[in-house]
């Protein structure tokens, strides 16, 4: 079969999925490249949107697990609050809870690791599969605890340990995938649509868990378990992990061409795609010697700190917040929680555009980092002054919050896993990811564990705790961000000279 462009790939050499396979039998024809691009986008989109979802119920059952918390009223808790669910209904029971977290995201990153060692080498479509599955499986077992009338904290702490491990494997093999269908051109802002997935997941995984409450927190878990579970069977039978795997050819706009820089200066993150391409995957070590892999990965670990306290404990945050005075539901805390997330879309669309048009992936990532720490200051400040004040103070801190998290996970991952060191390595796409968001998982891990223990005694010091974060994560980005500037200055004299040498030429007499 050929593709679009590009030399024809042999079919006895194909492992093409069995619904493509289907599908060129239904059409009588080979399947468009543009076609498979969209299929990527979409069961990749639906695929980690599922995986998000099942993450958000967690913070959403929180306060049916543990109704307590020390800055509420016990007059008011004794009329409205439910009686919790052991062993999380004690005093400690935030923490008890903000050690799940912690479980769940420790595994998660120590996973990531070895999930993107086995994307560079294994098929992406076996080992997506069988993580949504896994994932699947053990959501739905946190949630039998309910009907089985478990109250075993080492039940629960188990069980979050080995979801942290099937969940590590979707983050690496989906921007892999996608990465490996689409160029640098318009990446940031394709992908920053695309990673509308995490909120779009988010807020799936809230309005589920919020609606099954009153059925039994069970449910909760079970429902997402059984959905992610589903689609994964879909990538099963659908997904192209690349185009010489199912027989396409590369179109002539996915070709990047080189960008040269000074020497000694740090090259933009996507310098060139070689032709010649190299199939012996990246080690460990030589993914981390890439340029901008760890500072971007350490920025990540703040930022994710940011993001993920904000994932498991705003829901929890505010339903025990009064807002102009009134105290929520759990299910309208959850719903109200979503606003975050839709934040977060906007927010991951504007950096992916803003840095595809300046070229300039750590300007705008740092640019974000620091907008949001005035952005969480008003929020705790004047969020409890009205329900609308509190949706916009929330909308706008989600949108600076998970921007430099969406592009950093998504545009710069990409860029960094096909950046022109590997002189055309076509597989190191899904280890530097795992690097970058495995490192940035760890402080995905100490945030809410942190909170559940600072939530406690001050709301005030875990907000001064996340502005902190923020500020690290944009210092951290410095030496990238002056390369950057550095870069824009060089391009613009030599712009102006480029003029005035032409004008020159042409104002020149004849002789």
């Amino acid at each position: 079969m050929v593709g679009s462009s590009g030399d024809p790939k042999p079919e006895s050499t194909c492992t093409k999925p069995p619904g493509i396979r289907f599908l060129e039998y239904i059409r009588n024809s080979a399947i468009p490249f543009r076609t498979y691009q969209a299929i990527v986008l979409i069961v990749t989109f639906f695929s980690y949107a599922t995986y998000h979802a099942t993450r958000k119920t967690t913070s959403i059952v929180k306060s049916t697990l543990d109704p307590e918390s020390s800055q509420v009223s016990l007059s008011f808790q004794r009329s409205v609050l439910k009686d919790g669910w052991a062993p999380f209904d004690g005093s400690d029971g935030s923490a008890m809870l903000g050690e799940l977290d912690v479980a769940f995201l420790a595994f998660y990153s120590f996973g990531m690791y070895f999930a993107g060692h086995l994307g560079d080498r294994l098929n992406l479509r076996i080992l997506l599969t069988v993580g949504m599955i896994g994932t699947g499986l053990f959501t739905s077992l946190f949630g039998f605890g309910y009907w089985f009338n478990i109250h075993s904290f080492y039940y629960y702490l188990i069980i979050q340990m080995i979801a942290g491990l099937f969940q590590s494997t979707g983050w690496p093999s989906v921007v892999a995938v996608v990465g490996n269908w689409f160029g640098k051109k318009k990446r940031g802002l394709i992908m920053g649509i695309w990673n509308a997935h995490t909120s779009v997941g988010n807020i799936a995984g809230s309005l589920i868990a919020s609606a099954l409450l009153k059925y039994g927190w069970g449910w909760s878990f079970v429902v997402p378990g059984l959905l992610i579970s589903f689609v994964g069977l879909v990538v099963f039978l659908l997904l192209p992990v690349t185009p010489a795997s199912v027989g396409a050819g590369k179109e002539d706009d996915e070709v990047q061409s080189p960008k040269k820089i000074d020497e000694g200066v740090i090259e933009p993150l996507l310098g060139s795609e070689s032709d010649v391409v190299k199939d012996k995957p990246v080690g460990f070590i030589e993914a981390w010697k890439i340029p901008g892999v760890a500072p971007f990965a350490l920025c990540l670990f703040f930022s994710k700190l940011v993001a993920y306290t904000f994932l498991y404990w705003l829901p929890f945050y505010i339903s025990h917040t009064a807002i102009d005075g009134k105290y929520m539901s759990d299910e309208t805390a959850g719903d109200l929680s979503t606003m975050f997330d839709v934040g977060g879309v906007l927010g991951g669309i504007l950096a992916g555009h803003i840095s595809d048009h300046l070229d300039a992936r750590a300007i705008t990532a740092a640019s974000f980092m620091y907008c949001a720490i005035p952005a969480l200051f008003f929020y705790r400040s004047y969020g409890h002054v009205s329900l609308y004040v509190n949706i916009i103070l929330m909308f706008i801190t989600g949108m600076f919050v998970n921007g430099p998290y969406a592009l950093i996970t998504t545009a710069v991952s990409a860029d960094l896993g096909t950046h022109s060191s590997l002189n055309g390595n076509s597989r190191a796409l899904a280890t530097v990811t795992a690097i970058i968001d495995g490192t940035g998982s760890v402080g995905a891990a100490i945030g809410p564990l942190l909170t559940g223990y600072i939530a406690a005694k001050s709301w005030n010091a875990v907000f001064t705790m996340l502005m902190l974060a923020a500020l690290v994560a944009g210092l951290l980005l410095t030496k990238l961000v002056v390369t950057e500037v550095n870069a824009k200055i060089q391009y613009s004299r030599s712009q102006c000279s480029s003029i005035l040498s032409r004008s020159e030429t042409t104002t020149m007499p004849e002789v």
